[in-house]
């Protein structure tokens, strides 16, 4: 089980399953999101229980997906599919330790130029391709 807040503790919730080890996306909007790339790690959406969600909206950045985030101090916590299983946690919001350890980077073609990916992950596309 994983615990995760945003920055304010307006949001708080618990992912109360296992989950595999979390990717790094690099696409553009994922970047704008986050200031950065973002490092999320996947959960089933049944198994992500909010304790606190005061703060909690969502913004749709596309017209399959909406990303989850505190109006209160503005962390980015999900990215949730319409569709699919799963939500993407932000890493950033978990309690640490967490035990995970990023296992690729995605949307690579996507990335910032003021930045080098050279940790050795794997590397993908769009998607995952």
């Amino acid at each position: 089980m994983q615990r995760g807040a945003c920055l304010c503790g307006e949001v708080a919730f618990v992912v109360e399953a296992e989950v595999q080890d979390p990717i790094a996306c690099h696409c553009r909007e994922c970047r704008r999101q986050s200031g950065h790339f973002f490092s999320a790690v996947a959960a089933p959406k049944a198994a992500v229980r909010m304790t606190k969600e005061v703060g909690l909206a969502w913004y749709r950045a596309s017209d399959k997906a909406a990303r989850g985030f505190c109006r209160t101090c503005g962390s980015s916590l999900f990215w949730r599919a319409d569709e699919g299983p799963t939500v993407m946690v932000a890493m950033g919001a978990l309690e640490a330790p967490t035990g995970l350890r990023l296992s690729g980077h995605y949307w690579v073609e996507e990335k910032g130029s003021y930045y080098d990916i050279s940790d050795g992950l794997p590397q993908h596309g769009r998607g995952g391709a």
